[in-house]
């Protein structure tokens, strides 16, 4: 349940974002159906801390799934692309936690993976050779061009600054990323 709130959560915050409207907290108004016990109340993320968890997962997901590709992949050309994205993503938690402990007050992201990101990993685990190869190039672009669009309307519109400087300064890197991926 907690993941896929935090992708409720996430998607809430970046469009209201994107709108370019004072963000208020996004409030988790899923109901519970009468088998499911009630939930305590709602969780209320800021849109910057929905941010920093869209980001902070974005990385776990292609940390975990790079490194798969690095012992899977068939492609020299994958197994350098993994190998990159490991520490280029690496990198990108660094200063997302950086820029979230500048924050005020300070924002802790949390790494965990959507159930979309779950799921995608666990097919990528089943598939070898060329399929493998295929699906982390499909992975890999799909990811990259998520991430690009949450990093471009946050550095737009973000209600915290030291991740809306985070969000600007990765921008082209993503997309060089992307358009790497798309090459493979």
């Amino acid at each position: 349940m907690k993941p896929l709130l935090l992708v409720s959560l996430s998607a809430a915050a970046l469009c209201v974002s994107a709108c370019g409207k004072k963000a208020e907290p996004v409030e988790n108004t899923a109901a519970t159906s009468a088998a499911e016990p009630a939930a305590p109340a709602p969780a209320v993320l800021s849109p910057g801390q929905a941010f920093a968890n869209t980001a902070a997962a974005s990385d776990a997901f292609e940390i975990e799934t790079s490194k798969l590709a690095a012992s899977k992949a068939q492609s020299a050309k994958i197994k350098s692309f993994a190998e990159q994205m490991i520490k280029a993503h690496t990198d990108s938690t660094a200063k997302l936690k950086t820029a979230a402990a500048a924050a005020t007050p300070a924002i802790a992201p949390d790494a965990a993976l959507t159930p979309a990101q779950q799921q995608e990993l666990a097919d990528l685990q089943t598939k070898s050779g060329a399929e493998f190869d295929r699906a982390y190039a499909r992975l890999q672009a799909d990811g990259h061009q998520k991430t690009l669009d949450a990093l471009k309307a946050y550095a737009a519109s973000g209600d915290v600054a030291p991740l809306k400087a985070f969000a600007s300064e990765l921008v082209p890197i993503v997309t060089a990323h992307l358009n790497m991926a798309k090459g493979l």
